[in-house]
């Protein structure tokens, strides 16, 4: 059996929560041609969370992803049709306490939750004769919940992107400078790179190159450590976490089309 990380280990330092995880409720409902779909993610409980489908042509492929923090599905009813000129069908994954979902945050819900959300997505997609022909993709926060993901499923999964992602929680509390016991979590940390290594599907790795946040070094470590063969790392010249699409959209939305087209 695979040593997967020890997310419990992170949600022992309250403080990383309070620090990386800013959960925002949000109502808003789905524009025209897209619909939400409630996952229980732990029914004894309740506790459901959103995904927004946004739905182009049957033909096209999806992609699953998994936004950054402080940000809802809903912040993508625009951002779709930039998608949508790919080809790429969107469905969009929030967490819990963010956007129509219930419960509240933690890391290891980040990791568990993902898995379920893409048992649903899969289901719903074939449920509805859609192609399953589905792709990951992790931006900021979602990175985590996206490499999880590309470490359980790569039979399935026909691609993997991260962008303006880390490669554990460790590393920006260290880079941060947070107040908390980090000799306690290096083993996650290693344990989060080890499964990095696991993951061989096609991967394309986006990150601003002047991103004050997380480092652009972190997308870097991500993209050299991943076991991928076929892979690419693409800066983004001049664009920080926040504006990275908008910066240089061109070359972000056709770094995204080329590589799940296969161009």
């Amino acid at each position: 059996m695979k040593n997967w990380p020890d997310y419990g280990r992170l949600d022992q330092q309250p403080m990383l929560a309070q620090y990386l995880l800013f959960p925002r409720a949000d109502h808003t409902p789905p524009p025209p041609g897209a619909f939400d779909l409630m996952v229980p993610v732990e029914p004894n409980r309740d506790i459901e969370v959103a995904c927004r489908f946004y739905s182009g042509q049957a033909e096209w492929p999806w992609m699953l992803y998994f936004h950054g923090n402080g940000e809802v599905a809903s912040d993508y009813d625009y951002i779709y049709r930039m998608y949508h000129a790919h080809r790429i069908n969107l469905v969009v994954a929030d967490y819990r306490g963010y956007g129509m979902s219930s419960g509240y945050p933690n890391f290891r819900y980040l990791a568990r939750d993902a898995q379920v959300l893409y048992g649903a997505v899969r289901e719903e997609l074939s449920r509805r004769n859609y192609l399953l022909d589905l792709w990951i993709m992790g931006r900021s926060l979602g990175s985590m919940s996206a490499l999880e993901l590309a470490a359980h499923y790569q039979e399935e999964v026909q691609g993997l992107i991260i962008e303006s992602g880390f490669a554990s929680v460790t590393r920006l509390a260290r880079q941060w400078g947070l107040p908390v016991d980090l000799s306690v979590l290096l083993s996650v940390e290693e344990q989060c790179l080890a499964m990095i290594r696991t993951i061989t599907l096609p991967a394309l790795v986006i990150h601003g190159q002047v991103d004050s946040l997380v480092s652009p070094r972190e997308g870097r470590l991500i993209y050299e450590t991943l076991g991928s063969s076929q892979k690419r790392w693409l800066p983004i010249p001049g664009a920080d976490h926040n504006d990275i699409m908008i910066v240089d959209p061109q070359k972000y939305f056709t770094g995204i089309g080329e590589f799940v087209s296969g161009a």
